[in-house]
């Protein structure tokens, strides 16, 4: 069965290392900050100027001035600090950031990826994306597999404007864990109950699959 998007979160949040700055994207990717692996310590960052972001507050602790990048909600963890974003984009384009995790409409077999517009839709802007994706060496894509009609986001080419080119290597979908090696993406895990032809049917890039894929644990 298809993961929902907090079960997409969790296993994204497998990837999370002890003492990792991480930014974090609007939609999917917000939601990692709720599944932490217990025994380590990671700093979120947002790219409007807070390092050491916490999870969504709960209706008794909102305060409606402290704010994602996406314009949510959000806590801060003890010890954090605020800056100016002009700071928080020298610490990206920086390197400092050791994960980026962003949202995405599509990724291609050559690691490029479409993310910010769908032309002829209204976007709010480019944002951070760009930036990320030419500051981070780790970064880690999150979406569903398909759009609502049913076709692949999983692409030989994006068909979309390009956030960033060649640099994706880690794809999280609801049915999957992909990596792209070589120019080929290899499938990696599947999600629980989810089966290698529905998998395959939903991808139009070329996939590579060994013998053994296990399901994903998170």
């Amino acid at each position: 069965m298809a993961l929902n998007r907090n079960e997409i979160a969790q296993r994204i949040a497998t990837e999370l290392k002890d003492g990792y700055y991480v930014n974090l994207g609007i939609g999917i990717p917000t939601l990692v900050a709720n599944y932490i692996p217990e025994g380590i310590e990671v700093l979120f960052q947002s790219e409007n100027g807070l390092l050491g972001m916490g999870p969504f507050p709960s209706k008794e602790n909102v305060d409606a001035d402290l704010i994602n990048a996406g314009k949510q909600t959000v806590t801060a963890v003890t010890g954090a600090c605020f800056f100016s974003s002009s700071d928080s984009f020298a610490m990206i384009r920086g390197g400092h950031v050791d994960l980026t995790i962003l949202g995405a409409f599509e990724v291609d077999e050559s690691g490029n990826i479409a993310s910010y517009m769908i032309p002829g839709n209204l976007v709010k802007g480019m944002g951070g994306a760009m930036d990320l994706v030419a500051g981070a060496d780790n970064i880690i894509v999150t979406m569903m597999h398909a759009n609502k009609k049913g076709e692949s986001k999983i692409l030989k080419k994006c068909t979309l404007p390009l956030t960033g080119a060649n640099c994706i290597k880690k794809i999280v979908t609801d049915l999957a864990v992909l990596e792209i090696i070589d120019g080929k993406f290899h499938l990696l895990e599947r999600a629980p109950g989810v089966s290698i032809d529905e998998i395959k049917a939903k991808t139009e890039a070329e996939l590579i699959i060994p013998d053994k894929v296990p399901e994903m644990i998170f």
